[in-house]
Protein backbone atom coordinates (compact mmCIF):
# COMPACT_ATOMS: atom_id res chain seq x y z
CA UNK A 1 0.00 0.00 0.00
CA UNK A 2 1.35 2.97 -0.85
CA UNK A 3 2.32 6.08 1.68
CA UNK A 4 1.76 9.78 1.41
CA UNK A 5 3.70 12.53 2.91
CA UNK A 6 1.93 15.12 5.01
CA UNK A 7 2.05 18.28 6.92
CA UNK A 8 -0.91 19.04 9.21
CA UNK A 9 -1.32 22.87 9.41
CA UNK A 10 -3.92 25.52 11.16
CA UNK A 11 -5.30 29.25 10.79
CA UNK A 12 -7.08 30.08 14.42
CA UNK A 13 -7.81 26.07 15.00
CA UNK A 14 -9.35 26.12 11.30
CA UNK A 15 -6.87 22.92 10.60
CA UNK A 16 -5.48 21.23 6.84
CA UNK A 17 -4.32 18.34 5.84
CA UNK A 18 -1.12 20.08 3.58
CA UNK A 19 0.09 17.74 0.96
CA UNK A 20 2.96 18.36 -1.23
CA UNK A 21 2.21 18.26 -5.09
CA UNK A 22 4.42 19.46 -7.34
CA UNK A 23 3.95 18.14 -10.51
CA UNK A 24 0.54 17.02 -10.31
CA UNK A 25 1.12 13.42 -9.84
CA UNK A 26 -1.62 12.76 -7.26
CA UNK A 27 -4.93 11.84 -8.22
CA UNK A 28 -6.99 11.83 -4.76
CA UNK A 29 -10.60 10.59 -5.00
CA UNK A 30 -13.47 12.15 -2.72
CA UNK A 31 -13.30 9.07 -0.91
CA UNK A 32 -9.60 8.87 -0.25
CA UNK A 33 -9.81 13.13 1.04
CA UNK A 34 -12.21 12.29 3.35
CA UNK A 35 -10.89 9.51 4.69
CA UNK A 36 -7.38 11.74 5.21
CA UNK A 37 -10.28 14.34 7.11
CA UNK A 38 -11.70 12.23 9.06
CA UNK A 39 -10.87 12.66 12.70
CA UNK A 40 -11.64 9.35 14.18
CA UNK A 41 -9.72 6.97 10.97
CA UNK A 42 -7.66 9.02 9.56
CA UNK A 43 -5.38 12.70 10.00
CA UNK A 44 -8.29 15.03 11.30
CA UNK A 45 -8.79 17.98 9.41
CA UNK A 46 -11.79 20.55 7.86
CA UNK A 47 -9.53 20.40 4.62
CA UNK A 48 -7.29 19.13 2.57
CA UNK A 49 -5.03 21.98 0.70
CA UNK A 50 -2.79 20.42 -2.01
CA UNK A 51 0.16 22.30 -2.95
CA UNK A 52 0.41 22.04 -6.91
CA UNK A 53 2.18 24.04 -9.48
CA UNK A 54 -0.48 26.58 -11.54
CA UNK A 55 0.87 24.80 -14.98
CA UNK A 56 0.36 21.23 -13.71
CA UNK A 57 -3.39 21.41 -12.97
CA UNK A 58 -6.10 22.18 -15.65
CA UNK A 59 -7.81 24.94 -13.39
CA UNK A 60 -4.35 26.88 -12.52
CA UNK A 61 -3.79 27.57 -16.53
CA UNK A 62 -5.18 30.95 -15.57
CA UNK A 63 -3.31 31.34 -12.46
CA UNK A 64 -0.12 30.07 -14.73
CA UNK A 65 -0.51 32.98 -17.48
CA UNK A 66 -0.99 35.69 -14.53
CA UNK A 67 2.70 34.31 -12.90
CA UNK A 68 1.44 32.17 -10.16
CA UNK A 69 3.60 29.58 -9.81
CA UNK A 70 1.88 27.66 -7.33
CA UNK A 71 -2.31 26.71 -6.98
CA UNK A 72 -3.59 25.81 -4.05
CA UNK A 73 -5.86 22.90 -4.88
CA UNK A 74 -8.18 23.10 -1.79
CA UNK A 75 -10.85 20.20 -0.74
CA UNK A 76 -13.50 20.14 1.95
CA UNK A 77 -13.64 17.47 4.68
CA UNK A 78 -16.03 15.56 2.38
CA UNK A 79 -14.04 15.76 -0.24
CA UNK A 80 -16.04 18.32 -2.68
CA UNK A 81 -13.91 20.80 -4.30
CA UNK A 82 -14.13 24.84 -3.02
CA UNK A 83 -13.18 27.40 -4.65
CA UNK A 84 -11.43 29.45 -1.83
CA UNK A 85 -10.47 28.72 1.88
CA UNK A 86 -8.72 32.16 3.50
CA UNK A 87 -7.72 30.50 6.51
CA UNK A 88 -5.87 27.45 4.31
CA UNK A 89 -4.22 30.73 1.84
CA UNK A 90 -2.22 31.52 5.20
CA UNK A 91 -1.31 28.09 5.84
CA UNK A 92 -0.66 27.36 2.37
CA UNK A 93 1.74 30.44 2.21
CA UNK A 94 2.92 29.56 5.58
CA UNK A 95 4.38 26.59 4.08
CA UNK A 96 5.37 27.66 0.98
CA UNK A 97 7.78 29.80 2.71
CA UNK A 98 8.98 27.58 5.44
CA UNK A 99 9.81 24.66 2.79
CA UNK A 100 11.47 26.73 0.80
CA UNK A 101 9.58 26.66 -2.47
CA UNK A 102 8.46 30.31 -2.87
CA UNK A 103 9.92 33.74 -1.40
CA UNK A 104 6.53 36.16 -0.19
CA UNK A 105 8.41 39.92 -0.29
CA UNK A 106 6.99 41.69 -2.51
CA UNK A 107 3.94 39.79 -2.19
CA UNK A 108 3.51 36.37 -3.00
CA UNK A 109 0.79 35.19 -5.81
CA UNK A 110 -0.61 31.57 -5.61
CA UNK A 111 -4.29 30.83 -7.68
CA UNK A 112 -7.31 29.28 -6.28
CA UNK A 113 -10.60 28.00 -7.91
CA UNK A 114 -12.10 31.76 -6.94
CA UNK A 115 -8.47 33.64 -8.61
CA UNK A 116 -5.10 34.68 -8.18
CA UNK A 117 -4.62 35.74 -4.27
CA UNK A 118 -1.87 37.66 -2.73
CA UNK A 119 -0.61 37.15 0.51
CA UNK A 120 2.02 39.97 2.48
CA UNK A 121 3.69 39.44 6.14
CA UNK A 122 1.57 41.14 8.71
CA UNK A 123 1.56 42.10 12.12
CA UNK A 124 -0.79 39.25 12.72
CA UNK A 125 0.99 36.56 10.80
CA UNK A 126 -0.01 36.74 7.10
CA UNK A 127 -2.62 39.34 5.04
CA UNK A 128 -4.23 37.98 1.74
CA UNK A 129 -6.08 39.92 -0.51
CA UNK A 130 -9.09 38.08 -0.85
CA UNK A 131 -10.52 40.75 -3.56
CA UNK A 132 -13.59 42.31 -4.50
CA UNK A 133 -16.70 41.16 -2.70
CA UNK A 134 -20.73 41.00 -3.49
CA UNK A 135 -23.58 42.02 -1.14
CA UNK A 136 -26.34 39.70 -2.90
CA UNK A 137 -29.79 40.93 -3.19
CA UNK A 138 -33.01 40.08 -0.99
CA UNK A 139 -32.90 38.15 2.08
CA UNK A 140 -31.96 34.25 2.85
CA UNK A 141 -34.22 32.84 5.72
CA UNK A 142 -31.40 30.81 8.02
CA UNK A 143 -33.18 28.22 10.50
CA UNK A 144 -31.08 26.65 13.18
CA UNK A 145 -31.49 24.63 15.90
CA UNK A 146 -31.41 26.37 18.93
CA UNK A 147 -33.01 29.51 17.49
CA UNK A 148 -37.07 29.37 17.70
CA UNK A 149 -37.69 31.15 14.70
CA UNK A 150 -36.11 31.53 11.57
CA UNK A 151 -34.04 34.60 11.17
CA UNK A 152 -32.64 36.91 7.99
CA UNK A 153 -29.57 36.67 6.57
CA UNK A 154 -27.40 38.37 3.65
CA UNK A 155 -25.86 36.75 1.26
CA UNK A 156 -22.26 37.93 0.88
CA UNK A 157 -19.66 36.47 -2.17
CA UNK A 158 -16.19 36.91 -0.88
CA UNK A 159 -15.25 34.10 -3.97
CA UNK A 160 -17.21 31.84 -2.06
CA UNK A 161 -20.77 32.01 -0.92
CA UNK A 162 -21.77 32.79 2.26
CA UNK A 163 -24.74 33.49 4.41
CA UNK A 164 -24.48 36.00 7.31
CA UNK A 165 -27.51 36.17 10.31
CA UNK A 166 -27.15 38.81 13.13
CA UNK A 167 -28.31 37.39 16.89
CA UNK A 168 -28.94 39.30 19.47
CA UNK A 169 -26.58 38.24 22.63
CA UNK A 170 -23.85 35.76 23.38
CA UNK A 171 -26.26 33.49 24.93
CA UNK A 172 -28.25 32.90 21.89
CA UNK A 173 -24.79 32.49 19.94
CA UNK A 174 -23.41 29.68 22.72
CA UNK A 175 -27.19 27.96 22.47
CA UNK A 176 -26.97 27.13 18.23
CA UNK A 177 -26.62 23.17 17.64
CA UNK A 178 -24.16 23.57 14.37
CA UNK A 179 -23.89 19.85 14.88
CA UNK A 180 -26.75 20.10 12.69
CA UNK A 181 -26.74 21.72 9.47
CA UNK A 182 -28.89 25.03 9.08
CA UNK A 183 -31.42 25.07 6.42
CA UNK A 184 -31.57 27.81 4.23
CA UNK A 185 -34.44 29.62 2.08
CA UNK A 186 -34.24 30.07 -0.64
CA UNK A 187 -31.37 27.30 -1.00
CA UNK A 188 -28.20 28.36 -2.62
CA UNK A 189 -27.59 26.96 -6.11
CA UNK A 190 -24.04 25.90 -4.69
CA UNK A 191 -24.75 25.64 -1.07
CA UNK A 192 -23.00 28.18 1.13
CA UNK A 193 -20.90 29.00 4.89
CA UNK A 194 -23.26 30.00 7.41
CA UNK A 195 -21.93 32.60 10.30
CA UNK A 196 -24.14 33.68 13.16
CA UNK A 197 -23.00 37.01 14.49
CA UNK A 198 -22.84 39.03 17.62
CA UNK A 199 -21.84 42.83 16.77
CA UNK A 200 -19.60 44.08 20.16
CA UNK A 201 -21.22 46.57 22.54
CA UNK A 202 -19.92 49.39 21.69
CA UNK A 203 -19.72 48.17 17.95
CA UNK A 204 -16.83 50.30 17.22
CA UNK A 205 -13.92 51.75 19.38
CA UNK A 206 -10.76 54.02 18.32
CA UNK A 207 -12.34 53.66 14.92
CA UNK A 208 -12.41 49.69 14.87
CA UNK A 209 -15.40 47.17 14.33
CA UNK A 210 -15.47 44.40 16.67
CA UNK A 211 -18.18 41.09 16.63
CA UNK A 212 -18.34 37.75 17.58
CA UNK A 213 -18.81 34.68 15.53
CA UNK A 214 -19.64 30.83 14.65
CA UNK A 215 -19.65 29.04 11.54
CA UNK A 216 -20.97 25.95 9.64
CA UNK A 217 -19.10 25.51 6.52
CA UNK A 218 -20.86 23.25 3.84
CA UNK A 219 -18.77 20.19 2.96
CA UNK A 220 -17.77 20.57 6.70
CA UNK A 221 -19.74 21.12 9.62
CA UNK A 222 -19.19 23.69 12.43
CA UNK A 223 -15.13 24.76 12.43
CA UNK A 224 -13.46 26.82 14.76
CA UNK A 225 -12.32 29.79 12.53
CA UNK A 226 -13.76 30.46 8.78
CA UNK A 227 -11.33 32.82 6.88
CA UNK A 228 -13.79 33.90 3.96
CA UNK A 229 -16.65 33.72 6.76
CA UNK A 230 -14.95 36.15 9.32
CA UNK A 231 -14.25 38.50 5.80
CA UNK A 232 -18.32 37.85 5.06
CA UNK A 233 -19.67 38.87 8.77
CA UNK A 234 -17.55 41.71 9.10
CA UNK A 235 -18.44 43.19 5.56
CA UNK A 236 -22.44 42.01 6.53
CA UNK A 237 -22.31 44.13 9.29
CA UNK A 238 -20.32 47.03 7.93
CA UNK A 239 -23.39 47.11 5.31
CA UNK A 240 -25.79 47.13 8.23
CA UNK A 241 -24.49 49.52 10.23
CA UNK A 242 -24.58 52.04 6.89
CA UNK A 243 -22.25 54.58 5.55
CA UNK A 244 -20.38 55.51 8.82
CA UNK A 245 -19.55 52.13 9.33
CA UNK A 246 -15.39 51.59 9.81
CA UNK A 247 -13.59 50.03 7.20
CA UNK A 248 -11.17 48.02 9.60
CA UNK A 249 -12.82 45.44 12.29
CA UNK A 250 -11.38 41.97 14.54
CA UNK A 251 -13.50 39.42 14.54
CA UNK A 252 -13.43 36.86 17.42
CA UNK A 253 -13.65 33.18 16.12
CA UNK A 254 -13.75 30.02 18.48
CA UNK A 255 -10.26 29.78 17.58
CA UNK A 256 -8.92 32.91 17.54
CA UNK A 257 -8.83 36.43 16.42
CA UNK A 258 -8.91 37.54 12.71
CA UNK A 259 -8.94 41.16 11.42
CA UNK A 260 -10.75 42.72 8.60
CA UNK A 261 -10.06 45.95 6.55
CA UNK A 262 -11.73 47.26 3.66
CA UNK A 263 -10.27 49.18 0.67
CA UNK A 264 -10.78 50.58 -3.07
CA UNK A 265 -13.97 47.60 -2.98
CA UNK A 266 -11.49 45.01 -1.95
CA UNK A 267 -11.63 42.96 1.52
CA UNK A 268 -8.46 41.77 3.31
CA UNK A 269 -8.14 39.04 6.19
CA UNK A 270 -4.94 38.87 8.23
CA UNK A 271 -4.26 36.37 11.05
CA UNK A 272 -1.69 33.47 11.96
CA UNK A 273 -0.83 30.27 10.72
CA UNK A 274 1.12 27.47 12.12
CA UNK A 275 2.19 24.18 10.98
CA UNK A 276 1.99 21.48 13.79
CA UNK A 277 3.68 18.11 12.29
CA UNK A 278 4.69 16.35 9.76
CA UNK A 279 4.16 12.34 8.77
CA UNK A 280 3.36 9.85 6.77
CA UNK A 281 -0.11 7.90 6.32
CA UNK A 282 -1.07 4.83 4.30
CA UNK A 283 -3.18 5.92 1.33
CA UNK A 284 -5.92 3.30 0.52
Amino acid sequence: MATLAFTKGHGTGNDFVVVSDPDGELDLSEEQVAILCDRHFGIGADGLLRVVRSSAIDEGADAAVSGAEWFMDYRNADGSKAEMCGNGTRVFARYLTDTGLADISGGLRIGTRAGVKTLTRSDRGFEVDLGEFRIEPGEVLVRAKGLPVARPGVGIDVGNPHVVVALSSENELDGLELAYQPVLDPAPARGANVEFVVPADPLVRDGVGAITMRVFERGVGETLSCGTGVAAAALAVRHWAGPAAPDSWIVETRGGTLGVRVAEGRVFLSGPASLVFTGEVALA
